[in-house]
């Protein structure tokens, strides 16, 4: 069998020194009918490895519920990998970061009463263990020393960052070892000292996540790692957009010159990302550090394959530097061609709260969407105001709520401006709508409670008496009340003569979900910059498709548009 391991100076491919030249591809971020075209064409810009993260709360939303099937099916896209030619890298995480809901981690586990999350506590360490174990028999046969393509496995993720707990990362290794993973072990962390010194072990080999100052970062790395290959396992080759942002991207000659520089000093690397992909139905994380900032739907990344696949300038260019270190194909990667162009009617119901079946259930605060074992993006929170108003005080709203008074709407509250208060008017029924715009993926924040959280007072004074009424997307779509406030669905039927990808313009819309053929293509946001949800040829068919809009702010466009291209908003470098 090959083997694959670590000499004094380089990875050694059975025996001889080896150069990884990777690129990130996270497989539940592409239509599972796509993963071989996104793998062929990074053969095609001569990578001869990819790398993805592995998302535990993709494949175990709920505690005992695991899925390694469809989208969560990791072992055939390892095999996929492995059809093309190129070797695998393998990061379980458990916590991974990846601009990706709770980073990662179930929100049944970092919801558990008391549970210690990243480091050595006997609930945490327990369930991870059966996490990974369940991950380990899916990688252990695809290891290059049984014949298959994985070459290396991570453990945890900038684990540096976050803590410092080594017996934690011991347990990890131990776990990792004894579910029979023999090829070589890495760690990453961004090349500070005391990041390198706290998130690894001896015995692990340590690698490096930047974007830029490559000569600097790898002195720095090889302070902290000796011996053994240098890599940059996370080459910043762009970045991830928020809503109410700017597109972020990295100017392609000074991306391609750090990666020069990278390989021209002998180390080996991971881009990330190849490609990025797309946050599918409600996966986007979040950033707080001072202010909440939910992440765009698309996570195109400004990488050398853009959010459709298609190859981008980038992608040239990375070609070009990897050919002065490495054998390229001499097949080209084909180019994107236009989608087709549509406008379709839009059908709009009314307003769909009324038609739904409240919970019945009363409560004397705001239970949280986690009490609730809701894992959908909409929560309805109503109580009586007994003809009173006044000013509504709210400790936090986590994320975004539509406030409305007898069925009238009265103001929003939103978490990202910092809203907590609102002035009501007298009326029967206070009812608010919230949203969860994405979950916190890094740091401290990881399993934050969602919903309406502390106190809700009216005048200085608590409101009691409360239904909480978990709202399901699908459920939304087809209900239709009398009223005019909150969710109102629209769906549209059109003709394609094949399948093929398309661009839902989200120009005239405000803020919602849309579908088309039961795949929830994500979230859209009138505030940007994202303007078109990307919908990836398998999930279109020849014929009559059908296309649903969850429409939570009040536009109500005749027709909608798919246009020709992605439209991913002005650009920042």
């Amino acid at each position: 069998m090959p083997t694959f391991t670590i000499g004094d100076t380089d990875f050694l491919l059975d025996g001889a020194p080896h150069r990884v030249i990777s690129g990130a591809l996270h497989y539940y971020r592409v239509h599972p009918e796509q993963w071989a075209d996104r793998i062929r064409k990074a053969r095609l810009m001569g990578l001869n490895t990819i790398e993805t993260y592995v998302a535990w709360n993709a494949h175990e939303p709920r505690r005992g519920e695991w899925n390694a099937t469809g989208w969560n099916d990791l072992g055939r896209f390892l095999d996929l990998v492995a059809i093309e030619g190129l070797h695998a890298i393998v990061r379980p995480g458990p916590y991974i970061c990846a601009e990706w809901h709770n980073g990662g981690l179930p929100v049944w586990l970092t919801g558990m009463p008391g549970i210690g999350l990243r480091r050595w506590e006997p609930q945490y360490v327990a369930e991870v263990t059966r996490y990974l174990e369940r991950v380990y028999e899916i990688v252990a046969p695809r290891q290059i020393d049984r014949g298959g393509n994985v070459v290396l496995v991570q453990i945890e993720n900038e684990y540096g960052a976050y803590g410092s707990d080594k017996e934690y990362l011991a347990e990890l290794v131990r776990v990792t070892r004894d579910a029979g993973i023999t090829v070589p072990l890495t760690t990453v962390d961004q090349p500070q000292p005391d990041m390198l010194r706290d998130g690894s072990l001896p015995g692990l080999h340590l690698t490096g996540s930047f974007g830029s100052r490559a000569a600097e970062r790898l002195a720095t790395l090889r302070e902290h790692q000796p011996t053994g290959p240098l890599m940059c396992s996370e080459f910043w080759d762009g970045w991830f957009d928020w809503w109410g942002g700017v597109h972020h991207t990295t100017e392609t000659d000074a991306a391609a010159a750090e990666l020069d520089a990278l390989l021209a000093a002998g180390a080996s690397v991971n881009i990330y990302m190849f490609h990025g992909g797309t946050n599918f139905g409600l996966t986007n994380g979040a950033n707080d550090k001072g202010r909440y900032l939910p992440l765009t739907t698309s996570y195109d990344y400004d990488a050398p394959l853009d959010e459709a696949g298609n190859p981008t300038a980038k992608f040239e260019a990375f070609r070009e530097v990897i050919a002065r270190y490495a054998e390229v194909p001499a097949e080209v990667a084909p180019a994107g061609v236009p989608a087709p162009e549509l406008e379709v009617p839009l059908r709009w119901a009314g307003g769909a709260i009324d038609g739904l079946a409240r919970a019945g259930e009363q409560h004397p605060s705001p239970p949280s969407f986690e009490q609730l074992d809701h894992l959908g993006a909409l929560v309805l929170y109503e109580t009586e105001l007994g003809g009173a108003g006044g000013a509504l005080e709210i400790e936090e709203v986590r994320d975004h709520a539509w406030v409305a008074v007898d069925g009238r709407p009265v103001g929003t509250l939103s978490r990202t401006r910092h809203e907590r208060a609102l002035l009501v008017p007298a009326g029967r029924r206070l009812s608010l709508l919230v949203e969860e715009q994405g979950r916190v993926n890094y740091d401290g924040r990881l399993g934050e409670p969602k919903g309406l959280l502390g106190p809700v007072l009216l005048d200085g004074q608590p409101l009691e008496g409360w239904t909480a009424t978990p709202l399901e997307l699908e459920a939304l779509a087809s209900a239709a009340g009398e009223s005019g406030w909150g969710p109102r669905a629209a769906t549209a039927t059109f003709e394609l003569d094949e399948q093929g990808d398309l661009f839902l313009s989200t120009a005239g819309l405000g803020k919602g979900f849309a579908y088309v053929n039961g795949l929830l293509l994500g979230r859209y946001w009138s505030n940007g910059p994202q303007r078109t949800l990307y919908v990836p040829a398998p999930a279109t068919r020849a014929g009559a498709n059908e296309l649903v809009i969850i429409e939570l702010d009040g536009a109500a466009p005749r027709a909608a548009r798919f246009v020709a291209g992605l439209e991913l908003g002005p650009e920042h470098e």
